[in-house]
């Protein structure tokens, strides 16, 4: 199954933490509080995200708490995709848990200028800048978290796997 996603840019820069992703302090006002405040370092992010944009990180980005509602509340938002120059581990992990496609690609943010349109081909490991043309290649994902994500997240394939039994 191929995963494909197109989308437009927001870049940020290294070092973002899980906390920007999910800050402890917006919880108790449910979602809505928490949406306002999902990486509000940056002016425009949650004023103008739209289901489908893409991420492109710096060095680390995902570090700090391993926070696993980090990427959850990232994909309820509607981002399309992630894509970095390094992803904190736990951060990287639970993507692939909640099916949040990822790729790590040296220097990609010097392909990109923020409102650039991305594509990013995760089984080919291929990301776009289709407002330039330029392409270049990502680390491969392995073909067990290809098929995690294509099933919608770890506990889908979970439940696959049991159903079989």
């Amino acid at each position: 199954m191929a995963i494909i996603v197109r989308g437009k840019v927001w870049k940020f820069g290294d070092d973002i933490n899980t906390d920007l992703m999910d800050p402890g302090f917006a919880r108790s006002g449910g979602w809505e509080m928490t949406r306002k405040y999902i990486l509000h370092i940056h002016p425009n992010f949650n004023a103008e995200v739209k289901p489908g944009d893409i991420i492109i990180g710096g060095r680390n980005y995902g570090c700090g708490s391993s926070r696993e509602t980090a990427p959850s509340n990232l994909k309820k938002l509607g981002i399309g995709a992630v894509i970095g120059e390094s992803f904190g581990r736990i951060f990287f992990r639970n993507c692939i848990a909640v099916a949040l496609p990822i790729l790590q690609c040296s220097k990609v943010g010097e392909m990109f200028t923020e409102g650039d349109m991305a594509e990013l081909d995760l089984e080919n490991s291929v990301v776009r800048n289709l407002t330039t043309g330029q392409e270049k290649k990502g680390v491969p994902l392995s073909l067990m978290m290809i098929e995690i994500m294509s099933k919608g997240g770890i506990l889908q394939a979970l439940k696959e796997t049991l159903d079989k039994t």
